[in-house]
């Protein structure tokens, strides 16, 4: 047998490596992944629309129009240690979250938003194979994260009035082989519906053997309590929250999930150390010192809301929903909700658009200021009297 020499192994420098496909390094399942869609900022819609920022009106993302506290803007420019890394743990921010929500900080985890935890229980407990239920029309990260994981997505659709239908989801996690359905995710209010779920539907879905993931984004803006507190007695419960809504601070994108002892275990050895930076803490923790500021422009939102929702329906293409979130979701009748959307945005109005099942020829609302609210009516009223 010929021996080959290393030198005569090795490739020369002036050689280039042999050709492959570099693309087949990457997973094959993603090949099939839809993209995520996110909402644009401010100044893009500037330039794509060809108008200054201050002449658009923003609806579309469900974000608070009045923006964080003074006191936050305040806390942020005076603070002087943005050059050291933050703590890892969290600290003050867990104490504070602990007297705002009244759980204890052994239960709470901070996040880098929501989102982060909602990807943090997808590569957890997810493998491929493993399935989770979804219930849409709602939140699309659920599903997105849940496929990035190798997991397969069940739909559970909801009911015509935005309702879960609990006896699907039962059947859906029962009928699988077990222990293939992991994670269920649920959201109160619903997005983008604003649909509130029921303390007793809640309670009956805990039973099964899966993992729930409740969402409570927009729950400062409902008419009923939060459940954060039924994680310490169920040990199959995450409530996820976000300061991103009624704290105002969405570009700062701080959450926090409240977990079960025994997975606050595991989240700690399992999350990026320094996830939380230090400006959504100092954020964070201005918020929850100004609660009175918070829970002020809540109530403004909430009065808007219902301004907002009684103003729809006077628009004669316009079914509004009912909701206990800060936005409202329109079916709209009669006309093409595409081109209800262009109209507004040729306006500088930008609302979400939806054109897919359960949101069938729909535009999402959010709640704005009284003037932007005004703005969008004459807007609205003047498509209701002439054809697009």
């Amino acid at each position: 047998m010929a021996l080959i020499s290393d030198a005569a192994a090795r490739p020369s420098a002036t050689q280039p490596p042999p050709a492959f496909d570099v693309q087949r390094l990457v997973r094959s399942e993603l090949n099939a992944l839809e993209a995520y869609t996110p909402i644009v900022p401010f100044e893009v819609l500037s330039e794509r629309l060809g108008l200054p920022v201050e002449q658009i009106i923003k609806l579309d993302a469900n974000e608070n129009p009045y923006g964080p506290a003074p006191a936050v803007l305040e806390a942020l420019a005076e603070y002087n240690f943005y050059h050291i890394y933050p703590d890892p743990q969290q600290t003050e921010l867990r104490a504070a979250l602990a007297e705002y929500v009244g759980v204890p900080a052994g239960h709470i985890l901070p996040s880098h938003g929501a989102d982060e935890m909602l990807d943090y229980l997808c590569r957890i407990f997810l493998r491929p194979g493993d399935a989770i239920v979804d219930c849409p029309p709602t939140f699309g990260m659920y599903s997105f994260d849940a496929q990035l994981a190798g997991a397969e997505v069940i739909e559970v659709w909801r009911r015509p009035d935005y309702s879960v239908d609990v006896e699907a989801v039962e059947r859906a996690v029962l009928e699988q082989a077990t222990g293939r359905v992991k994670l269920l995710f649920l959201t109160s209010p619903n997005n983008p519906s604003g649909t509130w779920l029921p303390d007793e539907d809640l309670a009956r879905l805990l039973r099964l053997p899966v993992m729930v993931a409740l969402d409570e984004a927009y729950v400062e803006f409902a008419d009923h309590p939060s459940r954060a507190s039924w994680a310490l007695r169920h040990d199959n419960l995450v409530v996820l929250r976000t300061f991103s809504k009624a704290a105002g601070i969405a570009g700062l994108r701080l959450g926090y999930g409240v977990c079960p002892a025994w997975l606050m275990e595991t989240l700690w050895k399992f999350k990026q150390p320094y996830n939380v930076n230090v400006a959504a803490t100092v954020a964070g923790l201005a918020s929850l010192r100004n609660l009175d500021h918070l829970r002020a422009t809540v109530e403004k939102l909430k009065a808007e809301r219902r301004r907002l929702t009684a103003l729809l329906e006077t628009i004669s293409y316009l079914r509004p929903q009912p909701s206990e979130a800060n936005f409202v979701l329109c079916r709209v009748v009669g006309r093409n909700a595409k081109e209800i959307k262009q109209a507004l945005e040729r306006q500088g109005i930008l609302v979400r658009y939806y054109n897919k099942p359960g949101l069938d020829n729909c535009i999402r609302i959010s709640v704005g200021r009284p003037e932007q609210t005004d703005r969008l009516i004459e807007a609205l009223r003047e498509i209701d009297a002439v054809r697009l």
